[in-house]
């Protein structure tokens, strides 16, 4: 397998025996297609299936941390140290939030980040080197993006082997999807050659509704097998439970929600 290492002028590749994490970026630019309840379940539920998992949060929102029961506090470290105080990454991870499931948070302080990269030399590649000294440790590291193209976004692609896209089923699904597959081949042709799609899944189904339906079909056109055959339902216990910190693996362990993310779990796996 391979170890990355970033010297100033050129990415090195150093050839290694042991086990290198998938770096999954979970990413949309779009807000409110369910991407941050993704990354939080998508990480129990691997978890459960006995995969070390890292979930990085990437959102300034910090969702994903709170979603895991992370409580945010004045003076806590968060992803923003490692990418611009160039913090040790294994004194921002919080281990086991979960059930095999560790977190670097993010904060507020995430906001300003955007801007203060730009001054920043090899900024686009700041996420990708904090990561190298633990990318032997897990098996999966999700990292959840913010509904934007930006600098963030960047960093979560050319430190990612793969890209999941939470898709909501309802009308303009596909609206967006264009620039961030051109963003895509950018990053892959100028920074990332690692970079490929893992899927695309459908969140927010209603089975009821004769449009999502039709989403789901216009989407499996535009995609074809790159769409998960997991579809996450529309779901009143997904919706509340972020706001008891838990995934709904454990908030509601045997309704649908939890269901459909464990079998997209399985999915990823599979396709990774």
């Amino acid at each position: 397998m391979r170890y990355t290492a970033f010297g100033k002028n050129e990415r090195q590749v150093i050839e290694t025996g042991a086990k290198k994490a998938l770096i999954v970026a979970i990413i949309n630019q779009k807000g409110g297609v369910g991407k941050s309840t993704t990354a939080v379940n998508l990480s129990d539920a691997l978890g459960e299936l006995k995969k070390k998992v890292l979930l990085v949060d990437l959102d300034p929102q910090g969702n994903a941390t709170s979603g895991l029961g992370v409580e945010k506090h004045a003076g806590m470290k968060c992803v923003y140290d490692g990418l611009i105080n160039d913090a040790n990454v294994k004194d921002l991870i919080i281990k086991n939030a979960s059930k095999n499931v560790d977190v670097i948070p993010a904060t507020i302080n995430l906001a300003g980040a955007e801007v203060e990269l730009m001054n920043e030399y090899a900024r686009e590649r700041r996420l990708a080197e904090l990561l190298v000294p633990i990318e032997n440790d897990y098996d999966y590291i999700l990292v959840d993006c913010p509904p934007s193209l930006g600098q963030l976004t960047m960093n979560a692609l050319t430190a990612a082997q793969r890209m999941l896209i939470p898709i909501q089923c309802e009308f303009y699904a596909l609206e967006g999807l264009t620039k961030l597959l051109e963003t895509e081949k950018i990053v892959k042709a100028r920074m990332n050659p690692e970079l490929e799609s893992l899927g695309v899944v459908m969140t927010m189904y209603d089975k009821r509704t004769s449009l999502a339906n039709q989403v789901v079909d216009e989407v499996k056109n535009f995609f074809g097998d790159k769409v998960f055959k997991t579809v996450i339902p529309r779901n009143v216990k997904l919706a509340e439970a972020p706001s008891f910190g838990q995934s709904i693996i454990k908030y509601d362990p045997s309704g649908k929600g939890a269901t459909a993310y464990r079998e997209l779990a399985k999915e990823v796996i599979s396709r990774g």
